[in-house]
């Protein structure tokens, strides 16, 4: 495959999308002022020593996640591209014999791992199964045990993603309870006179807290919805692709 097509590695993107954060981060630290900085950033912070708050740290899990939901989109991509490599006939007529197998064997092999290349590892199964059985009905069956096996890796993918989407709204919560309980330890000190100004803001930041990390957790849900349907849209063709072009045209001679 193109360097273009290489495989994203999960590691850098963690790495990367996480600087990315501390890049955002700093941006609007330099950018924001006034209420925009307070909602956004808590700055300046009254309980936390400015960079360090929880906004700041929601920030960078959130590009934590958008990076490993980017890696998930170019495997993807990656993935659509093996359907346009022509594997296999794709005419009307042509039948495919016991020994008309090894060469497309060939070239699929290499082309896929244990997590990735969909088409042709299908493709690969099921030659092998139909070289040692000469049964397309096994050849077929042992395609779609494949088949599902994908789909539940797949779907495992998601969870760092997941986890980040909870993630998220639990550290808003956290900065909202973080702050009533400060509210009200000031509110509670008998030898100091209540601020209302003071505690409506620890109050007020407590809830852009978690206005900002909804926000943030909605983002990621529905980005995740969109690349997971696309990733297992692309998983989908590759066995239907197998399928039309593989199974079906396969006959096992007496």
């Amino acid at each position: 495959m193109n360097t273009l097509w290489a495989k994203p590695k999960r590691s850098h993107s963690i790495l990367l999308s996480a600087g990315a954060g501390i890049l955002f981060v700093a941006f609007l630290s330099l950018v924001l002022s006034g209420r925009a900085a307070v909602l956004v950033l808590d700055k300046p912070s009254q309980h936390f020593l400015y960079p360090f708050t929880i906004q700041n740290l929601m920030h960078i899990v959130f590009f934590v996640g958008l990076g490993d939901l980017f890696v998930r989109w170019r495997m993807a991509t990656r993935e659509r591209k093996f359907l346009g490599l022509k594997y296999l006939p794709e005419d009307d007529q042509t039948v495919l014999l016991a020994q008309d197998l090894g060469p497309i064997r060939k070239r699929v092999a290499g082309e896929f791992d244990y997590e990735h290349g969909f088409l042709p590892s299908l493709i690969n199964i099921a030659v092998l199964q139909f070289q040692s059985s000469s049964s397309v009905e096994q050849a077929a069956g042992v395609m779609n045990q494949q088949l599902e096996l994908m789909t539940h890796r797949v779907d495992l993918r998601y969870g760092l993603v997941r986890f980040i989407a909870w993630v998220v709204p639990t550290l808003g919560f956290i900065g909202t309870v973080y702050s009533l309980g400060a509210s009200l330890a000031a509110a509670g000190d008998p030898g100091k006179v209540m601020d209302l100004k003071a505690t409506a803001q620890t109050l007020g930041i407590g809830f852009d807290c978690t206005m900002i990390a909804l926000i943030e957790s909605a983002i990621l849900v529905f980005i995740l919805h969109l690349v997971q349907e696309q990733e297992e849209s692309v998983l989908n063709a590759a066995g239907d692709y197998t399928l039309r072009n593989l199974i079906n045209r396969l006959y096992a001679e007496e």
